[in-house]
Parts: structure tokens; sequence; C-alpha cells
């Protein structure tokens, strides 16, 4: 039985239309991507061994989807592709080389990566923006942990470990997003 994915396919011509370019492929279909999974398991001493299973990538406009993107629900599909075109834009802005630049050496590409930081900060605020207008303010605020997680742990490579300031990004966040779809 095929699933249904009108919320999904509406965007996905929306971002299309944007970027028209953009397509979607599955990351165990490339010898780089398995490679970056690879790399990145050994960089991160085996804190990041997800990286082909759960995660997804926006590389040279295009989207690297995981083994879980044939899982999702059309509302999550939908969330994460609001992410991701903030990545697209932020590209479009920067261009690949200034962008792979700064999301991989401001101040360090481990343990103090603030390029990576302050780009996934943009895109995660579109998260718990795109969060709270599909399943509500509650539902993004719960988003907390996992996202601070994201950020302090080994999955982006302990991008910006200090709890206290990513906390604080969050909350400023949420605010916006309660103003913005609080009911």
């Amino acid at each position: 039985m095929s699933r249904s994915y009108p919320r999904t396919e509406a965007f996905l011509d929306e971002m299309r239309a944007e970027f028209p370019s953009f397509r979607i492929a599955k990351k165990r279909t490339s010898r780089l991507q398995r490679s970056i999974h690879i790399a990145l398991a050994l960089v991160t001493f085996g804190g990041q061994r997800v990286y082909l299973t759960q995660y997804h990538t926006v590389l040279f406009g295009v989207l690297w989807v995981p083994d879980a993107w044939d899982r999702m629900s059309d509302d999550d599909r939908y969330i994460l592709l609001r992410h991701e075109r903030i990545h697209l834009r932020q590209r479009r802005r920067m261009g690949d080389v200034a962008m792979a630049f700064v999301y991989l050496v401001p101040f360090c590409p481990l343990f103090l990566a603030y390029g990576r930081a302050r780009i996934e900060w943009e895109a995660y605020i579109e998260t718990i923006r795109a969060t709270a207008e599909i399943k509500g303010v509650a539902e993004a605020a719960s988003l907390r942990e996992h996202i601070v997680a994201r950020f302090t742990g080994p999955d982006y490579g302990w991008m910006w470990p200090f709890p206290k300031i990513v906390n604080r990004w969050f909350d400023e966040a949420l605010a916006d997003a309660r103003a913005e779809f609080g009911r």
C-alpha cells in the first residue's frame, strides 16, 4: 500500500520552483555519503554512528535522505524539508565553497564549531517554527532536549558544547514561535 504525502509533495513543488536543480537521493546509493558516514564515526570516536540511517544532509543542492526517510510521516517530512530549505538558501547566499568553509572551520572542526553552530541555529529555528505551526507549541517545546543534545553532543561533532547558551537560544526561538503560532 502506497502512503500519501500531500503536504510534502506540495512543499517539494515550492522547493523545486525556488531551487530548480534540487533533488532527493538516498544516502546508501552514494559512495561519498557512505564515506562521510565512516569518517564521522571515526572523528567522533563512534559518537556519530547514525549519519547514514538517521541524518538528512543537503550537499551541493541535493537532499541526501537516510533509511529513516521512508518511515517518516507527511508532517515530519514537511518539517524536515522546511529545515533543509534554510540550508539551500544559505548555500545560495554563501556559495558552496564559503558555506563548506564556514561549516567546517571556524573555530574548530570539532568541539567548538561556531560557523556550523550558526548555520544550524538558523535551520533549527525553522524546525521549531514549523513544528509549532503544524503540531503546536507544546510539541515544539518538546524538541528542546533533542536539539540541545545535537549542538552539545557528538551528532554534529560537539559543535557548540555550551548547554546554557543553547538553552537560551532555544528559549528565544520558542518564544518567537509561541508569539507567531501560539493559540
